[in-house]
């Protein structure tokens, strides 16, 4: 979700990110305009960009509400000019395929109906104020016409978003009907490459009728395709690696009784940033690298035990890395311990679970690789 965006705030608590390719559009636009004399031009192209912006936002506010309601909260939504992606916490999804499918349709179809509400009230509302309004005057979309942008970009945003061309809503419908007989990526995967024929008919026109709208479209769509697929496959990841798999085994504990010197004289020798804090056989609580220092700051050197967190969660080994991931941001915590009968055998950090997921993903490829030669 963080790949090539930058953070816009939260929203219904939800993360919002704009994607990069927004200010390829107004560079793009900027392009379009710096020929004329016009010295406000560039403002108004910024004010159209904002218009889109805007669009975009309240589209995909559309999708994160439904799903919400539909009880598969957003954990956050990437805005491209296009569209955007919502990510959504299918983790918390109804596990039931036969009504899973049609409650994907529903977020979907919310999308361009946002859109083309805001269109028809726009141009109602102009209409009515300015009787004579040349709505239907080319062109449609430009900054030279603010208010009849405004009414076409979402008229556009919802028209180009039926088409069934994944990741745009068209294409999530038709992803949702092929989940019916296959898994999720599966699913995805096929939706994808449907939405790359619309990327190559998209640029090939947009090259050969020298509209470099369809060509930027064409752009934008592979992108918005290539940031869904790996959504979806880091999902699968997520549901189908054990713990086990990924946990570190030789780690370093901490007792109550240390003192927060001789904590951070361990600290200092590992790579560790967190520590689980065991009395005897027994788990009590976990400390952090960072809470180790501020407690020597604030306090002087004391004991473990007055400055370790009491409340933390445990797993078992079995457990999916996605239940990890749940449990990690449910109390923003930094470390989970892994127990087997009771008995702690390992631990699992933000730290460590990033690069392990990298090299379980390149050692299962090998392992491909090994069995297809």
């Amino acid at each position: 979700m963080r790949s090539w965006s930058i953070p816009a705030g939260r929203l219904f608590g939800v993360e919002i990110r704009v994607h990069l390719t927004f200010f390829f559009l107004l560079f793009f636009i900027w392009g379009m305009e710096k020929g004329t004399q016009d010295p406000t031009a560039a403002l108004r192209g910024i004010a159209l960009v904002g218009i889109i912006f805007g669009s975009v936002s309240l589209h995909e506010l559309g999708h994160a509400l439904v799903a919400h309601r539909e009880g598969v909260p957003a954990k956050g939504i990437v805005l491209l000019p296009i569209g955007g992606v919502t990510i959504l916490d299918e983790a918390q999804a109804i596990p039931d395929s036969v009504t899973a499918w049609k409650r994907d349709i529903r977020i979907a179809t919310t999308g361009p109906l946002v859109s083309f509400f805001i269109a028809g009230i726009s141009a109602l509302i102009l209409l009515s104020a300015i009787p004579h309004f040349p709505i239907l005057n080319r062109p449609l979309v430009h900054s030279d016409w603010l208010l009849r942008s405004l009414v076409w970009s979402n008229f556009y945003l919802g028209l180009f978003n039926i088409l069934p061309a994944y990741p745009m809503d068209g294409g999530r419908v038709l992803r949702a009907l092929f989940s019916r007989q296959m898994d999720p990526i599966q699913a995805t995967q096929r939706a994808v490459r449907i939405g790359h024929v619309f990327v190559f008919l998209f640029m090939m026109v947009g090259i050969l009728v020298s509209n470099w709208w369809l060509v930027m479209i064409g752009c934008l769509l592979f992108m918005a395709a290539q940031l869904e697929e790996r959504s979806a496959v880091f999902h699968s990841v997520l549901q189908s690696v054990r713990l086990e798999e990924v946990m570190l085994t030789d780690f370093a504990t901490l007792s109550p009784a240390d003192t927060l010197e001789d904590a951070l004289d361990k600290a200092v020798h590992t790579l560790q940033d967190d520590f689980p804090v065991v009395r005897g056989s027994d788990m009590v609580g976990v400390i952090s690298r960072q809470k180790i220092l501020d407690a020597l700051r604030s306090d002087g050197n004391g004991y473990v035990q007055a400055a370790m967190n009491r409340l933390f969660e445990v797993a078992t080994k079995q457990e999916s890395l996605a239940s990890a991931f749940r449990k990690l941001a449910a109390r923003n915590l930094s470390i989970i311990p892994v127990v087997d009968e009771q008995r702690l055998v390992g631990i699992i950090t933000l730290q460590n679970l990033m690069h392990s997921m990298a090299l379980l993903a390149e050692s299962r490829k090998l392992r491909k690789g090994g069995l297809d030669s």
